[in-house]
This record gives structure tokens, C-alpha cells and sequence, in this order.
């Protein structure tokens, strides 16, 4: 049976932020620097220069570390939904701590400077509060979501 009432989509879409490495990838150069380091510290130790080669570990601990904390901040997202129901957005941030915020798409601006700067940001303006979207996109991939947004806003005001 189906459901009397149908919501219509006018946006769905799924914002993360860009990273180059996947998870083979990252083996992949962890292996190199981590084969490289040791070779190094190696010839270091075998030299007399002993303490070099625990620097060299050293290095190789923090670029694992570094790597980490960049995969770990690959989990933030935001989920953008505009149904009949409203614009929702669904942030997730690095721990998955989940905040979702709800907007009337009727009220609600996309401020956006187009050409964007580096520093421009995404505002969405509902009852003179603003939210920020996509801190985490590069300006021209905030351009293209500011588009879509002002896209599906007008479909939703024209239904």
C-alpha cells in the first residue's frame, strides 16, 4: 500500500570534505617512510650516531599521527534535505557528535559571494539567525552548493 502523502524532494545532498588518501593509499606511504626511516636510522646506528635513529622513529610516529587526525577529521559531514517538510541539515563532527538544525525554506537566504574568496563563507539566513555550511569545502564547491540551494528553494517556494 502506498503512502497517502508523498514528500517531494527538492534537495539531497551529502557534504564532506575532499581527501586525497584512502586507506590503501596511506599503507602505502606509510610503508615507504616508515621503510625509508628505518634504513636511515639504521646506517645512522651502525655509524655510532645511535640516537639518531630513535629520531628517526620519532618522525615516523608523528607523520602516523598526522595522518590519523586528518582521517579522523574526514568524518565530518552535513546532510542537506529539503523535503515539503522543511530544509534539514544533519552535522556530524569528528568524535560523531550528531546536531541537526530544521529551517522553513519560505524564510530562508543563501548568502554566498560569487566569485568566492577564500575566506568566503556559506550562510544560510532564516529569522535573522545564520548557520554555516560548508566551512569545510573549497569556495568553489561552496559556489556550486549556494546554486543548488537557491535551486531548490525556488522549486519549493513555486509547489
Amino acid at each position: 500500500m502506498r503512502d497517502t502523502h508523498e514528500q517531494t524532494i527538492y534537495l539531497d545532498a551529502t557534504l564532506r570534505p575532499h581527501r586525497s588518501l584512502d586507506q590503501r593509499g596511506f599503507l602505502l606511504v606509510m610503508i615507504a617512510i616508515g621503510g625509508c626511516g628505518f634504513l636511515i636510522g639504521f646506517a645512522f646506528f651502525l655509524a655510532g650516531a645511535w640516537p639518531v635513529a630513535g629520531f628517526c622513529g620519532l618522525e615516523i610516529a608523528l607523520v602516523y599521527i598526522a595522518f590519523r587526525l586528518n582521517f579522523r577529521d574526514a568524518r565530518r559531514c552535513e546532510h542537506l534535505l529539503m523535503t515539503d517538510d522543511g530544509l534539514h541539515i544533519v552535522r556530524t563532527d569528528p568524535s560523531g557528535t550528531i546536531q541537526h538544525i530544521r529551517l522553513e525554506p519560505s524564510w530562508v537566504t543563501v548568502q554566498m559571494d560569487d566569485p568566492p574568496r577564500h575566506e568566503s563563507q556559506l550562510i544560510l539566513k532564516s529569522h535573522g539567525q545564520g548557520t554555516e555550511i560548508g566551512r569545510f569545502l573549497q569556495p568553489y564547491e561552496r559556489v556550486e552548493v549556494a546554486k543548488a540551494l537557491r535551486n531548490a528553494i525556488q522549486r519549493y517556494r513555486t509547489a
